[in-house]
């Protein structure tokens, strides 16, 4: 009797175990697995004291009072404005030309002396503002390859000299310059909260690329909805004519000069980013549905509301007319889904 009760039970109990299998499957994807997904261990990037502090000197610093200096030449310590364009053999090269750069003499770290040639810094000292000529400078042996041990003329314009005065952070200054802070105290404690608001965001977003990647690869695609993966295409090649359109060109000029690729390898590849998407929607629904954790149509309504506020959308409904109804709902979904296996995956230290 007690052998016979025994496999009742384990009969019973096995039947349980296969009714709470994780796998979900529709007519298009079988999704194996995605509770406790593994992914790579990330951690959120600590903000010291040192950052804050950093942070802050540049907000004083951008707040400093210039006064130009117009009775003599430039010396080092100075800050200067200036234009330059630097070229090789004549020829301009890229990442040597500048307008209104402000740069402090003797501090900047701009090319150093070396060999017969002076530094860069070092040949403004003794131009007065308003004043162009031309310097000659070699880079250093272990500066870029291209680059290396070559001497290159650089034409200035020497716009203006001046001084900065950079004010003290005091609880005056933090009263004008923020909108919450009274106090130093207060505006470090300000400055740190929203740089361990963007860490977390960081944390989270690469955390939430590495869930999506782990998704896909607990994906089995039956077969694509020919229709979804044609509009998601159609949306697509559409995004990137409008990005050619604003360098000026045709999608085909883009892809080519832009992209650095073959029209054919921008179509294969824009099919398997499609394709991808679809997977992970269909994959996102199923989970939806067994988790119960579609939106109403309220809670819909407020995130769209939300998405176009964060867009400067003043116009809700147009905004959605803009942007598609139908992107935006698939767009919440993935966020509402993508957080929910955030929060229940695994992260594992890598090998």
């Amino acid at each position: 009797m007690k052998k016979q009760t025994a496999a009742v039970l384990a009969a019973l109990v096995m039947g349980s175990l296969v009714g709470c299998s994780s796998e979900l499957s529709n007519e298009y994807v079988t999704v194996k697995q995605y509770k406790g997904l593994e992914v790579p261990q990330v951690s959120v990037t600590e903000v010291t004291d040192d950052q804050v502090e950093q942070v802050i000197q540049s907000y004083l610093e951008a707040d400093a009072v210039k006064t130009s200096i117009t009775d003599r030449a430039a010396q080092d310590g100075d800050w200067v404005n200036l234009d330059y364009t630097g070229t090789l053999d004549g020829v301009a090269f890229d990442g040597g030309t500048a307008q209104d750069q402000e740069i402090q003499l003797g501090q900047a770290g701009f090319i150093q002396a070396s060999g017969d040639y002076q530094g860069f810094e070092e040949q403004i000292e003794g131009h007065r503002a308003g004043e162009e000529f031309d310097i000659t400078v070699q880079f250093p042996e272990d500066y870029y390859p291209d680059m290396a041990g070559k001497v290159a003329d650089f034409h200035i314009a020497l716009n203006d000299i001046f001084e900065k005065e950079i004010p003290e952070l005091t609880d005056e200054w933090v009263k004008e310059n923020s909108e919450t802070a009274e106090t130093a105290d207060e505006y470090r404690a300000e400055i740190r909260s929203q740089y361990e608001e963007q860490a977390e965001a960081s944390y989270r977003s690469q955390l939430e690329s590495y869930v999506q990647s782990a998704l896909l690869d607990q994906i089995e695609v039956k077969k694509y909805p020919e229709d979804t993966v044609a509009s998601e295409k159609e949306r697509l090649t559409a995004y990137y004519e409008q990005i050619a359109g604003l360098y000026g060109m045709e999608l085909k000029e883009y892809i080519e000069t832009q992209l650095q690729m073959t029209e054919d390898d921008f179509d294969q590849q824009a099919e398997e980013a499609v394709q991808q998407t679809v997977a992970l929607d269909e994959a996102f629904g199923l989970i939806a549905e067994k988790q119960g954790l579609e939106p109403s149509e309220e809670e819909y309504e407020e995130k769209i509301a939300e998405y176009a506020e964060q867009a400067g959308a003043e116009d809700v409904e147009e905004y959605k007319e803009q942007v598609g109804e139908d992107v935006l709902r698939k767009a919440i979904l993935r966020e509402i889904i993508t957080d929910y296996l955030a929060d229940e995956c695994v992260q594992v230290e890598e090998q």
